[in-house]
C-alpha cells in the first residue's frame, strides 16, 4: 500500500507547495484530458472527410458525433469507470483503459468503411469516459488543499493542448484530405501507448485506499443510495447543471465549429481547421494566466470568475444572432468564448466535482454528472447538423440559453470549498 508521502501529500496537507512528484502525476493524469478533447477535435476535424470519403448522410454524422468520445459512448465509460475506480481503485481503471482507447483509435485511423469508423469511435469514447473520473480524482485527492485548483486548472490546459496539436497536424496534412486525417489518429495511438507506459510507475491514491479500508469497515458509507440524498444530492444537482448546459455549447464548438464553418461557406477546411485551433491556443493561455493563478484565493474570487466567464460565453453567441455569419465575427466568438471558457467552464466544475463529494464516492458523483452532460451533449448532437443546414441562428439561440442556465446556476449558488482539505469539507458537508 502507498503511503501519503510517496506521493507527497498528507490528508490534513493545507500547503499551497506542489513538489515535482505532485506535477509529474498531475501532467500523466491530466493526459486522459489530452485524449479526451484532442480525439472529439479529431473527429471534428475530418467529420467533413469522412462523410466525403464514406458517404455520410447529415443523419449518420449527427449518429457518429453521438456515440463517439463527445458523447454517448464517453458516458457509458464514465458511469462505469467512475463507479469501479471507487470500488476496485484509481490505479485499476486508468492503468489499463488507455490500450482499449488506443485499439480504438488505431480502428478509426484505419476505417475504409462506415462500420470501422462506428465501432471504433464508440470504443474511443467508452475509454476516454472511464479514464476522466478515475484521473481527475487521483489529481483531486494528492493536490495541496490551496493548490488544488491550480493543478486541476492544469488538465484543462491539458485539454486544449490536445485539441490544438491536432488541428494543427489537421491544418498542416490537410493538402493530403483523407490521408491527413488518419495520421492525426495514429499521433493519438502513440500518446496512448507512450502515456500507458508512463503511468505504470504511479502508486493508488492514498486518500482513497484510506477512505477504502473505513469503508470496509463501515460499507454503509459506499452506498450508491449516499449520492441521492443531502448534500450529496444538491452538489450533484449542482455540478450536472451548471456542467451539463455549459457542455452544449462547448461540445458543440469542439465537434462542430469546423464543420459548421465549412458547410455554410464562412471558410475552407483549413481555415475552418486554423480559426479553431486559435480558439484553443487562447483557451490555454487565459487557464494559465488567469485560472490557474486565481482559482484558489477564496470563495469571492471564484464567484467573481465565474460571472465574467459566463457573460463572455453569453456574448460569443449573441454576437452570433446580430451580425453575419463571417470570418471577422466568427474571431469574435472565438475570443468571447476562449477567455470565458477558462473562466467559467470545464476547469472550474472540475475542481468543484472534486471537493463537494465524499472521497469513497467521488468517482461515482463525477461519472454520473460527467456521463450525464455527454449522454445529453449526444442527444443534441443527433441534431445540430439538421439544423446547421437552416443557418447559426437556431443553433446559437439555443446554446445561448443553455450558457444563460449555466451560468445564473453556478454563480447564485456557488458552494465555499475555496482552500479547505478534502477532509475538512467532507466533515462539513456531512450529516448531522
Amino acid at each position: 500500500m502507498a503511503s501519503s508521502e510517496a506521493v507527497g501529500v498528507s490528508p490534513a496537507d493545507d500547503s499551497e507547495t506542489i513538489t515535482r512528484q505532485q506535477w509529474k502525476w498531475a501532467i500523466l493524469a491530466g493526459m486522459a484530458s489530452y485524449i479526451d478533447a484532442g480525439s472529439i477535435v479529431a473527429l471534428s476535424a475530418g467529420l467533413a472527410l469522412f462523410q466525403s470519403e464514406l458517404g455520410l448522410g447529415s443523419t449518420a454524422v449527427g449518429a457518429l458525433a453521438a456515440i463517439g468520445p463527445n458523447a454517448i459512448g464517453c458516458a457509458l465509460g464514465a458511469f462505469i469507470g467512475g463507479r469501479l475506480g471507487d470500488i476496485l481503485g484509481r490505479k485499476r481503471i486508468y492503468k489499463y483503459d488507455l490500450l482499449v482507447y488506443a485499439a480504438g483509435t488505431l480502428l478509426i485511423a484505419l476505417s475504409f468503411n462506415s462500420p470501422m469508423l462506428f465501432v471504433g469511435t464508440f470504443i474511443v469514447g467508452v475509454a476516454v469516459g472511464a479514464d476522466v473520473p478515475a484521473s481527475l480524482a487521483l489529481v483531486g485527492e494528492f493536490s495541496p488543499a490551496k493548490a488544488r485548483g491550480k493543478l486541476l486548472g492544469f488538465t484543462q490546459i491539458a485539454w486544449n493542448a490536445g485539441p490544438l496539436v491536432v488541428l494543427l497536424l489537421a491544418f498542416v496534412l490537410a493538402p493530403l484530405g483523407m490521408l491527413g486525417i488518419r495520421i492525426v489518429f495514429l499521433h493519438l495511438v502513440l500518446v496512448a501507448l507512450v502515456t500507458w507506459a508512463l503511468r505504470q510507475g504511479l502508486s493508488e491514491s492514498p486518500r482513497w485506499e484510506e477512505a477504502s479500508a473505513s469503508a470496509s469497515q463501515a460499507p454503509v458509507q459506499q452506498k450508491l443510495r449516499n449520492l441521492f440524498s443531502g448534500a450529496n444530492l444538491q452538489a450533484l444537482v449542482w455540478t450536472v447543471t451548471i456542467y451539463a448546459t455549459w457542455n452544449l455549447a462547448a461540445g458543440t464548438k469542439g465537434i462542430f465549429n469546423p464543420y459548421i464553418i465549412k458547410t455554410l461557406n464562412a471558410g475552407s477546411q483549413a481555415v475552418s481547421v486554423g480559426l479553431t485551433a486559435l480558439g484553443f491556443a487562447l483557451g490555454m493561455t487565459a487557464t494559465f494566466v488567469l485560472f490557474m493563478r486565481l482559482a484558489d484565493r477564496s470563495h469571492a474570487t471564484r464567484k467573481r470568475m465565474w460571472g465574467v466567464g459566463a457573460l463572455m460565453q453569453i456574448t460569443a453567441f449573441a454576437i452570433y444572432l446580430i451580425f453575419p455569419f463571417n470570418i471577422p465575427v466568427i474571431i469574435g466568438n472565438i475570443l468571447f468564448w476562449a477567455v470565458g471558457a477558462a473562466l467559467a467552464g470545464e476547469a472550474m466544475y472540475k475542481v468543484f466535482s472534486q471537493e463537494l463529494f465524499p472521497t469513497i464516492l467521488r468517482g461515482t458523483a463525477q461519472g454520473l454528472t460527467f456521463g450525464t452532460a455527454r449522454v445529453l451533449l449526444g442527444i443534441w448532437s443527433f441534431f445540430v447538423p439538421v439544423l446547421a443546414t437552416t443557418g447559426i441562428e437556431p443553433v446559437a439561440a439555443l446554446l445561448l440559453v443553455f450558457l444563460v442556465i449555466s451560468g445564473a446556476v453556478g454563480y447564485f449558488f456557488m458552494p465555499d470549498t475555496s482552500g479547505k482539505s478534502l477532509e475538512q469539507i467532507e466533515s462539513e458537508r456531512a450529516p448531522a
